[in-house]
């Protein structure tokens, strides 16, 4: 794999102060390469993953002992698809940080990997009973998104029916996986039928049209009777 090129003013120091602590096990010049690297897998995670993943790649054949690092390398693996990567880098990094946090991640890699049951025994396992409100909401998420591989379509709806979302991005993500889980199961249309049934609707229902060339102006009404006894 070709080394990605790391523009000139990126420097170390822009990695978080913690995760550039956990690189001092490397020598100085190598945990400063792994840093910039690693700077860039973050910055272009969304933008750019395939990208973020080149630089994690970098980062973990110089640093791969290091948590945060095999962390970038799951997270840009995850962002790419290679699920079965991803799961195993995830894995690696719980059995070296000795937390949980990733654990929706992992459970949609099952998911990714075609296998929700794997997924929804990973959900009810001891270690998320670990996660935080958001880690468990996200967990949540993972579950439904299961259920619906399944077709267990209400219990799907019901999982996210519990979920009390931390904030405004979280509860967005919740009401559009109900949107999908709702067409998926017959309750509602896509939403392509549905703007095209609105449509529909605001031109039957709308102004009636004005006939060309005439000037609503100019149009005279009669009234008949009058007429007849002038």
């Amino acid at each position: 794999m070709d080394v990605p090129d790391v523009p000139e003013d990126v420097t170390g120091q822009d990695l978080d102060r913690d995760a550039h602590g956990r690189l001092r096990t490397l020598s100085k010049d190598n945990a400063e390469d792994v840093a910039r690297h690693l700077v860039m897998a973050g910055r272009l995670l969304e933008e750019d993953p395939e990208r973020a993943y080149r630089h994690a790649q970098v980062a973990l054949a110089r640093g791969g002992r290091v948590d945060v690092v095999r962390e970038a390398a799951a997270l840009t693996a995850y962002a790419t698809g290679r699920y079965a990567e991803a799961l195993r880098e995830f894995r690696t990094v719980t059995r070296l940080s000795g937390s949980h946090a990733h654990l929706a991640l992992v459970a949609d890699c099952e998911r990714g990997l075609g296998r929700p049951e794997k997924a929804l025994e990973i959900a009810a396992g001891v270690d998320a009973k670990s996660l935080d409100r958001k880690g468990r909401a996200e967990l949540d998420l993972v579950v439904a998104g299961a259920r619906g591989d399944l077709n267990q379509f209400e219990a799907a709806l019901l999982t996210l029916d519990r979920i009390v979302a931390v904030d405004g991005e979280q509860a967005q993500r919740v009401e559009e996986a109900r949107s999908t889980l709702r067409v998926a199961a017959g309750l509602d249309a896509p939403q392509e039928e549905q703007a095209q049934s609105g449509a529909t609707e605001a031109e039957a229902g709308g102004e009636p049209q004005s006939t060309p060339g005439v000037d609503e102006e100019e149009v005279v009404v009669y009234d008949l009777e009058d007429d007849g006894n002038a």
